[in-house]
């Protein structure tokens, strides 16, 4: 179990990390998501050791994780962080680059273990190639393979899918996360992207200027938002306040699929643009000189008014 006890830090005296603390589950998958610079980075760094905390502890089944202070080389072996840049040595091939850290003793054995990995993150046909001539989002493929080399019992990624096409990030993800779930590896994932949380997360973390607003599972954070900016990073959210009968305000966090047009509803709005999404259309209307979005089936005409339901009320 991963132990993050009321931690404090900063670079200067102003902190960028603020009494956090939660417990991981061996083999759990955390998301951490918020806007730039709310401390995600930081915070999977002082969980690796790169940093020592101004306060607070941090434990791996009861061994504390201990900063540059107390270690030389920083980092512990059975932890594996991969940071944005990769780090990758050039001027060898990408099988040379992932099995670097893999022992000689038994060659076959690490020709496999190499082989299998850069099939995970479908890079085989550039085994031979050396890394300095591979795109952003190849080289971040083969730095994930390269991390999971020595089947880490923990691992820190920050924005591990940011250089890698949409077509082919997918996939991945699928791959990585349903082979660290069977090979039980904790995994934390730094990210922007909100499908990391949603579709592949145990629990997600929200953080905000360097503060821990919540911890629990990712469905729940989704439907239960603990506010709008919480809401606001599983996509467009709309805070609308209603009138009840008895003359109560009451503020709606409605995501745009929560919406839709009706004969009659709660509230009005003018249609001002139609944006095709694929399968549906992401409405851009006005209530009361407030920008709302809901989704329809068709364009809508701009300049119409319409009415709209709530399918599904997220608070």
């Amino acid at each position: 179990m991963l132990s993050v006890q009321n931690i404090f830090f900063g670079y200067t005296e102003k902190q960028v990390i603020e009494n956090i603390s939660f417990t991981i589950q061996k083999g759990q998958n955390i998301a951490i998501i918020g806007e730039s610079g709310c401390g995600k980075s930081t915070l999977l760094k002082l969980i690796y050791g790169l940093y020592d905390l101004d306060e607070g502890q941090i434990f791996y089944n009861d061994t504390p994780i201990l900063g540059p202070k107390y270690n030389l080389i920083p980092g512990e072996d059975y932890i594996k962080y991969l940071a944005q840049d990769f780090d990758l040595m050039p001027y060898i091939t990408v099988e040379e680059n992932v099995g670097k850290y893999l022992s000689n003793v038994n060659k076959e054995e690490k020709a496999q273990r190499v082989a299998d990995l850069l099939a995970m993150v479908e890079m085989s046909d550039y085994a031979k190639t050396k890394a300095k001539y591979l795109s952003g989002g190849q080289q971040q493929r083969v730095a994930l393979a390269r991390v999971l080399a020595l089947e880490p019992e923990v691992l820190l990624l920050d924005e591990p899918f940011s250089h890698i096409d949409n077509f082919r990030k997918n996939a991945l993800r699928r791959n990585l996360f349903a082979y660290l779930k069977r090979k039980g590896i904790t995994c934390i994932v730094a990210t922007h992207d909100s499908a990391d949380a949603l579709s592949f997360a145990d629990e997600t973390i929200v953080m905000q200027k360097g503060k821990m607003l919540e911890k629990a599972p990712s469905k729940e954070l989704y439907f239960n938002p603990v506010n709008k900016y919480a809401a606001s990073l599983f996509g467009e959210i709309n805070e609308i306040v209603v009138e009840d009968e008895n003359g109560t305000m009451t503020h709606l966090l409605l995501y745009p699929h929560q919406l839709k047009v009706a004969q009659s509803g709660f509230i009005q709005v003018l249609v001002k643009q139609s944006y095709f999404k694929g399968n549906r259309y992401l409405v851009k209307a006005i209530l009361e000189k407030q920008v709302i979005f809901f989704e329809h089936n068709m364009a809508l005409e701009n300049d119409t008014l319409v009415y709209l339901e709530v399918s599904n009320k997220v608070s």
